[in-house]
């Protein structure tokens, strides 16, 4: 077995609220001096910064999942993260086709740059990113498996665009079996009024906007391999205790 140190949660600068220096080379430099073994690239219902974060995570020897940040229809933010960059920009086309289009406006929100692999930018998107789609929060689990990935709801303990907070639940049809927190210490309290997560992973990431966000290496996986399906497959384990 391998121990990992991971961060599953970081937004570049295709984000709107991701800054400018979030860019796949900062990323990485970062990961790689704070001692991360492996992280998720996640923007805001996007992939197109994976690619170059993984080029770039190659040349230094960080794993990079490539991922997304999804916004459902009732604005709850979800996890996907993918076994391979084929099966993350197939989902991106997806979620892109549902992403309710409304322009950016930079000096609102922020910049959405589209970087190469000379960490150079090569496009700005001009739809926003942070929008909801028109996926519901019920077709997640499906339709992520539909590409190959994993999915599970972002910082649930958080009181805005959260499981919790957005639907204020649980549902009972649920099927994930991984959940992120922001803060480990409501954990038990949020186990005790939601029985459900009894049987959860919990992940703590930073869901980071800046480079000096990222989480220290502390966080721990063990996998039998370090490959991407196998770390997936790892993190969606269900607990049997």
């Amino acid at each position: 077995m391998k121990t990992l140190t991971y961060d599953f949660h970081i937004h570049s600068c295709l984000s709107p609220c991701g800054e400018d220096e979030m860019t796949p080379a900062n990323i990485i430099g970062m990961a790689q001096l704070i001692g991360l073994d492996v992280i998720a690239l996640t923007d805001h219902n996007t992939c197109k910064n994976c690619k170059s974060t993984m080029h770039f995570g190659k040349e230094a020897g960080i794993i990079v999942i490539p991922g997304m940040e999804l916004t459902t229809l009732e604005e709850v933010h979800v996890i996907c993260l993918f076994p391979c960059i084929e099966d993350a920009m197939a989902f991106d086309a997806y979620v892109y086709s549902h992403l309710i289009k409304i322009k950016n406006q930079e000096k609102i929100f922020g910049n959405q740059f589209q970087m190469n692999e000379s960490d150079q930018i090569i496009a700005t998107e001009p739809f926003l990113l942070i929008n909801a789609t028109d996926i519901p929060f019920s077709e997640t689990f499906s339709l992520v498996k539909q590409y190959h990935g994993i999915m599970f709801p972002a910082h649930i303990d958080k009181n805005a665009n959260s499981l919790l907070s957005n639907l204020g639940f649980i549902p009972e049809d649920s099927s994930f079996t991984c959940v992120e927190l922001k803060d480990i210490k409501k954990l038990h309290a949020l186990k005790k009024e939601h029985p459900y997560l009894n049987h959860c992973r919990v992940l703590t990431n930073s869901d980071a906007h800046g480079l000096m966000q990222l989480n220290e290496a502390v966080a721990t996986i063990h996998v039998k391999d370090d490959s991407l399906k196998e770390i997936l497959n790892a993190l969606e384990l269900p607990l049997t205790t």
